[in-house]
């Protein structure tokens, strides 16, 4: 790997285990639709990090005007129970320090809106590592993973031939990639290796200790 000094991390699935939080505002937004929700909630493990929308109308077949009502159900629970319903991963606020104290500057690319995101980091007590924290805006005019990619780019400066995406689903390897930054896949998130490696994915990561072995290399 080219020397990297900077470092964005995904939020869900790479730092935060949101499993329960999000699984259960989704629940409650197709109950408010009237859309019975899977009885087994690891089901809905699928709307862990893509855009909400995108996840609404892909697998419960809702056009614009629906998935926006549903997004905004979610969002009702979400804010009101489920942002704090989390935890960070084993070993990943070690890591997140460890590359910190080596010097790198570490960014949130996020496609959680920005205040929750601002909200979860100081609930994790790791605000202070983070040089910029950037997230999706409410009115979804900068949602995809690579509008958020170029909007912490932008916003911090950095090089991006020497940054790196960290992140455990397709669309932040796919994010990384048209933005032009090299990419890590991690596997204790809620994506797995065929799907990391297919969309491309330059690093392979098992744990979070292996992101700083990944890096230091």
């Amino acid at each position: 790997m080219r020397s990297i000094d900077n470092i964005l991390f995904d939020l869900d699935g790479t730092i935060s285990d949101s499993y329960e939080g999000i699984t259960k505002s989704v629940s409650y937004a197709l109950q408010k639709m009237n859309i019975d929700p899977p009885r087994d909630r690891t089901e809905l493990r699928v709307f862990i990090g893509p855009p909400l929308r995108e996840s609404f109308s892909r697998y419960y077949d809702m056009n614009a005007e629906q998935a926006e009502r549903a997004v905004m159900l979610y969002r009702e629970n979400y804010n009101a129970r489920g942002m704090l319903d989390c935890k960070p991963y084993d070993g990943i606020v070690d890591a997140i320090k460890l590359l910190h104290e080596q010097g790198k500057r570490i960014l949130l690319a996020t496609s959680k809106p920005e205040n929750a995101a601002i909200k979860i980091i100081e609930h994790f007590g790791l605000t202070e590592y983070f040089h910029f924290i950037a997230g999706a805006t409410d009115d979804s005019s900068r949602v995809e993973k690579a509008d958020v990619i170029e909007y912490a780019i932008a916003s911090s400066g950095i090089d991006r031939t020497r940054a790196v995406m960290v992140g455990d689903r397709l669309h932040d390897i796919n994010g990384a990639k048209a933005t032009g930054l090299i990419s890590i896949g991690v596997l204790y998130g809620y994506g797995n290796k065929r799907e990391l490696t297919d969309a491309g994915a330059d690093f392979i990561a098992e744990t979070p200790h292996d992101i700083v072995e990944i890096i230091g290399n």
